[in-house]
């Protein structure tokens, strides 16, 4: 039986100003080019992924399981700065068991040069499918969302039909290589029509349209967001996007679904008011 990790794990990455420029880009297939280079909030994620993936497969301890994306948490003091050194830093929150494995909750927490207060914390869900040899231990958070400001404003819907070079693209531009998203046999292997979109490119996706619809463009005035994962995303199918912000708008929840059902689910994302240089 695997028990309880004790120490927690760290990492050291550093984002250049070409490798946020490019993930927008990616993030942004379908829709007209960003208006700036500024940070998606997802890059906290981009960053933090091979540390806590890594510490996720660890507690698998040579099962033949397979880790699923469940859900993600992300809140932010600010965005990350392009040429930071950032140390990151993952412990395992807890796991339990489930019918078809292990389910598991991640915290990673991504602290800048000056080596104070993290300026980002991140909680992953994830289910080890198969895997049985792990102790059940720790807690499983809920992720709750905000509570509304106020009665809902106007919902909005958006559609977008992800291809197979925008997966690709995307998969270099965030360093998931992962082959259920580049090899049609691996994918197929994996239970998969074929190859499936990112999880997380659907959610980055989701913070362009709502920074654009809701925040004049201002990508960084998303400050927190999250959600969970519950079908996979093919290309060439239409992906559906609905937004429903409160009047504020200070939190705008979001579901996405393809033509075979929800894909992304309880999804929601806070702003900031706008600052004063980009309302002046």
């Amino acid at each position: 039986m695997t028990t309880a990790p004790g120490a927690t794990r760290t990492d050291r990455r550093t984002a250049s100003t070409a490798e946020i420029a490019a993930y927008r880009a990616a993030a942004r297939a379908g829709l007209p080019p960003a208006a700036d280079a500024q940070p998606s909030p997802v890059h906290a994620f981009v960053l933090a992924h091979t540390a806590a993936d890594r510490t996720v497969r660890s507690l698998i301890s040579g099962e033949e399981a397979s880790v699923v994306h469940l859900g993600q948490d992300i809140r932010l003091e600010r965005p990350v700065l392009p040429g930071e050194p950032v140390t990151i830093a993952v412990d395992v929150l807890g796991a339990r068991r489930e019918p078809r494995g292990t389910r598991v909750a991640v915290r990673t927490r991504l602290t800048g040069a000056d080596g104070a207060v993290p300026f980002a914390e991140l909680v992953t869900g994830a289910l080890l499918v198969g895997a049985s040899g792990i102790e059940p231990f720790g807690d499983i958070p809920s992720g709750a969302a905000p509570a509304p400001d106020g009665p809902a404003g106007e919902p909005a819907t958006a559609t977008h039909r992800p291809t197979t070079d925008g997966i690709r693209a995307y998969a270099h531009a965030s360093g998931d290589l992962n082959p259920i998203h580049l090899d049609p046999e691996t994918a197929r292997a994996a239970g998969f029509d074929g190859v499936i979109a990112h999880g997380m490119s659907v959610v980055a996706l989701v913070c362009e349209e709502i920074a654009d619809r809701y925040a004049d463009g201002d990508i960084t005035r998303l400050t927190a967001l999250g959600c969970r994962f519950s079908g996979p995303v093919l290309p060439d199918e239409p992906l559906d996007i609905t937004l429903q912000p409160d009047a504020g708008p200070t939190v705008v929840r979001f579901t996405c679904r393809t033509p075979k059902g929800p894909a992304v689910k309880a999804g929601w994302a806070r702003l900031s008011p706008a600052s004063k240089e980009r309302t002046s």
